[in-house]
């Protein structure tokens, strides 16, 4: 039950398509992940890694896995392994889409989780929970957190059962402009209220003397996983994308917004924190423990915690409706499901997966180091191994019609030779973080 290019459905403009792409990348490791591991990573240097680690890796992932997907107009799995065939080589190269799927299968897992968390937090802040009005305890214990992950999945698999035009379309092209008018009035509160001075300071000064391997490690890390790269949604999305559509461009277009968001949030953020004698390298502690403590006791705090919340929901939703469509798109393909059963089904998998991480000690730390540390590059490697090696760049330039022969040359070199040399250092840099090899510690002398 192929999704045959001439049948499958479009975007129906291209705003929707950038609103669900960029959705898609703005999330949770936008509004939680950059401003805390810019606070763990040196501020100004994990910035300025950051951003040629998005450039010069993440953005031509990120062209590459639009390309593919519209090339064929097929899953991500059909696709990656019809383009081989194609080029003729073994469809057993449809392991990159195996792998994308697996990945944003495992990432839904726990980010639901966390998400449910953040939908929590926003009604506690809303009935004075974080004071000890009558939202306390809204996350307390462990069916309160599986309560929350529940209703968050719920959301998820109802927009994605919807299809593509009544359901992911109708609710990114109203959602996401509301997000980026949330996102810059709490930038100007925060900015006219907070340590701006401090804030900008920490962010944009640099600090070259604090770039070491393990900064290197987290910017990767934290421009593979915000860009959505190697789980296969950008293929997914792509294989709605009509020929018309300029993926240099719109390529562009998500990866500046969704590093815009990221270096936003960073002064929504980090004003606050500095205003208040935070610690900015509290992690995870710095959105769900430190920052509801101020909410408390900020003038209109209420309405600036459940603001913020909201924010980080929308985020975390739209984010969630891209992971979820990949495994649903891929069931729907080798099951017979209709598109609303595909979704029930791979969604509450995914429940389940998510709700064992709660009552399972150390369940949701592994899942999303295997997801992060391991599916995410290993994606992203294949991608740019079948795209910049395997595929014929006559193929490739196709894709390309609207693009200079310099920037498809400027892409092909950094797909072909950059993307993946950088690939592999993260991936094997992250193995031996986790696991102790030693090679973190002699880079850090060598640099040292």
């Amino acid at each position: 039950m192929a999704l045959a290019a001439a049948g499958n459905p479009q975007w129906t403009s291209r705003f929707a398509f950038l609103m669900a792409a960029i959705g898609s990348a703005v999330g949770l490791g936008n509004l939680w992940g950059f401003p805390f591991r810019t606070g763990q990573n040196g501020g100004s240097a994990f910035v300025l890694v950051y951003l040629l680690c998005v450039l010069l890796v993440a953005y031509p992932i990120l062209m590459s896995e639009l390309m593919v997907g519209r090339h064929k107009g097929l899953s991500a799995i059909e696709s990656t392994a019809q383009l081989a065939k194609d080029s003729g080589k073994s469809a057993n190269w449809g392991i990159v889409g195996v792998v994308g799927v697996f990945g944003a299968f495992l990432l839904l897992t726990t980010y639901s989780v966390i998400a449910g968390q953040v939908m929590a937090f926003g009604v506690m802040s809303t009935t004075g929970g974080f004071s000890g009005g009558p939202g306390a305890g809204l996350y307390d214990g462990t069916l309160m957190p599986l309560l929350w992950h529940t209703i968050f999945m719920a959301m998820t698999i109802f927009v994605v059962a919807q299809g593509l035009h009544n359901g992911i379309e109708r609710f990114v092209t109203i959602l996401m402009p509301a997000f980026f008018v949330m996102l810059a009035g709490l930038c100007i509160y925060s900015l006219v209220n907070g340590a701006s001075g401090q804030a900008l300071s920490y962010l944009f000064e640099p600090r070259f003397d604090e770039v070491t391997p393990s900064v290197v490690l987290a910017a990767m890390g934290q421009a593979f996983f915000s860009l959505s790269l190697g789980c296969a949604t950008m293929i997914t999305y792509g294989t709605f994308l009509s020929q018309d559509e300029n993926i240099a461009s719109s390529g562009g277009l998500i990866a500046g917004s969704d590093t815009l968001v990221a270096v936003i949030s960073g002064l929504m953020i980090f004003p606050i924190v500095f205003a208040f004698d935070l610690d900015p390298a509290q992690g995870f502690g710095l959105m769900f423990s430190a920052m509801p403590a101020v909410f408390t006791e900020m003038p209109g705090g209420a309405f600036i915690g459940a603001t913020f919340f909201v924010l980080a929901l929308v985020a975390a939703l739209t984010s969630a409706i891209s992971l979820l469509i990949v495994a649903a798109i891929a069931g729907q393909n080798y099951t017979g499901l209709g598109k609303a059963g595909s979704a029930i089904v791979f969604g509450g998998a995914v429940w389940l997966v998510g709700a064992a991480t709660i009552f399972i000690s150390g369940l949701g730390a592994n899942i999303d180091f295997f997801a992060n540390s391991i599916a995410l590059p290993v994606g992203g490697l294949l991608v740019a191994v079948l795209v910049g090696w395997v595929a014929p760049s006559a193929a490739m330039r196709g894709e390309l019609p609207h693009a200079s022969d310099r920037l498809f040359s400027a892409w092909r070199f950094l797909v072909r030779y950059v993307a993946p040399v950088a690939i592999t250092i993260t991936l094997i840099l992250g193995l031996d973080q986790r696991f102790g090899f030693g090679l973190n510690r002699a880079l850090a002398s060598l640099t040292g």
